[in-house]
């Protein structure tokens, strides 16, 4: 799928894992070590198609894996997760979670009735695409949102994801409609396809929105799943390190 638009991509996974306020999970109710522990539910589809992603048919052929579930399913079961683990953090993860907006917004205002946090893991595409939505979030007095920047600037961002490069700059206004709203977010960027001066040059983007995104910078470096190496060796795309 060469130079797609993800937000088609997004109506048209929508019309797949999505149903009113359902949306298809795969996985639900489970504990990782991430953010030091946290209960998470693994939903279906996503509006991006990156070459390191390790989410295989949740994601490529979500039509035919997974099951729908109400915000208050969701919301129960990763709950009853956390606290059979002891942690207090919660997240949807798998996928891209702000496809479906009615479904999320449904779950996290269950997690806003709670002391529990909610850390949002996303693209960004659709936050940047509608600034509405970053309003809605920023509603939230518990939720964190994580924007995932797939690359450090829009050449890369096509060559690693196979999308229309503009939509590299939807990332990042994604962090302008979160910021200019009071929405707690930061940034993370995946460094194992690049230069330490491509870096560089993304701080200094990312430094004109808000000098506190350099600041908060999360690295993130790819993990050679096999399904991952497979996917790179497809595309003919190699990390510089790992």
């Amino acid at each position: 799928m060469p130079n797609y638009d993800p937000l088609r991509l997004s109506e048209e996974t929508e019309r797949i894992v999505v149903r009113g306020d359902l949306r298809k999970y795969y996985r639900v109710g489970r504990r990782s070590r991430w953010y030091a522990g946290i209960a998470e539910s693994h939903c279906c589809g996503c509006n991006l198609r990156c070459a390191f992603c390790w989410s295989g048919h949740p994601r490529d052929h979500p039509e035919v894996v997974g099951e729908f579930y109400s915000p208050e399913q969701i919301f129960n079961v990763t709950v009853s997760a956390a606290k059979r683990r002891g942690v207090r953090q919660l997240r949807i993860t798998g996928n891209e979670p702000t496809i479906g907006r009615q479904h999320l917004l449904g779950v996290l205002e269950l997690v806003d009735k709670t002391d529990l946090k909610f850390i949002l893991e996303t693209n960004g595409i659709l936050i940047g695409h509608d600034p509405l939505y970053a309003e809605q979030l920023s509603k939230f007095h518990n939720v964190h949102v994580r924007v995932s920047l797939k690359a450090t600037n829009s050449e890369d961002f096509e060559r690693l994801t196979g999308a229309n490069p503009v939509a590299f700059v939807l990332q990042l206004r994604a962090l302008e409609h979160l910021l200019r709203v009071g929405a707690p977010t930061h940034a993370a960027v995946m460094t194992s396809f690049t230069t330490p001066e491509n870096i560089e040059k993304l701080k200094q983007r990312l430094k004109e929105i808000h000098p506190n995104l350099v600041e908060s910078l999360e690295t993130e470096q790819v993990i050679l799943y096999p399904p991952v190496v497979e996917r790179l060796r497809a595309a003919g795309i190699k990390p510089q390190h790992t």
